[in-house]
């Protein structure tokens, strides 16, 4: 003999889909909220400003005078970096400046005060700058006591690049 089980009612197409509809309601609520959320973070500046870098500023340092304070107070310091442009066409450092010196002066290399760049230091295309004792550099005239170990702020003014601000460290004399 044998039994016969219930037959289990089949859902039909329209009650299967609104029964799809149902579930990914939910999920579809979410994800606009989260859109809106998302939108109003970034127009509020929350997001930041996307922008393509144009210049790369590496290798910041800047070595101090002198091993003791007092024997480095009211010494100019020179600081060294390295730019790279990004972009295919060339950009000129125009002006620097740092809270922790009287004036930053874009100067040759040599004996006695800095002699000013005229111009800028340009940064070819795809190339880059390296400022060092043995070419371009950047002066901090008049700064404060540096410390080994201590970073200081820059803002380096590029004619295209605009206004890109760096850390750089201070070591021990006669180091990088």
């Amino acid at each position: 003999m044998t039994t016969a089980t219930p037959a289990t009612p089949r859902a039909t197409a329209p009650g299967r889909l609104a029964e799809l509809a149902r579930a990914a309601a939910a999920p579809l609520a979410c994800g606009v909220v989260l859109v809106v959320l998302l939108a109003t973070w970034v127009a509020g500046g929350g997001g930041g400003a996307v922008s393509r870098v144009r210049i790369s500023i590496t290798s910041a340092t800047v070595p101090m005078v002198s091993y003791t304070t007092h024997s480095a107070a009211g010494r100019n310091a020179a600081v060294y970096l390295t730019m790279r442009n990004l972009t295919g066409s060339g950009d000129t450092l125009i002006s620097a400046s740092s809270p922790s010196a009287g004036r930053v002066v874009l100067a040759r290399s040599g004996p006695g005060e800095p002699a000013s760049i005229p111009g800028g230091i340009t940064v070819p295309a795809h190339g880059s700058v390296s400022l060092s004792p043995f070419g371009p550099d950047l002066v901090l005239i008049r700064p404060h006591a540096l410390m080994s170990g201590e970073q200081i702020v820059l803002r380096l003014r590029f004619q295209r690049a605009g206004l890109i601000t760096v850390t750089a460290s201070v070591t021990p004399p006669g180091t990088p």
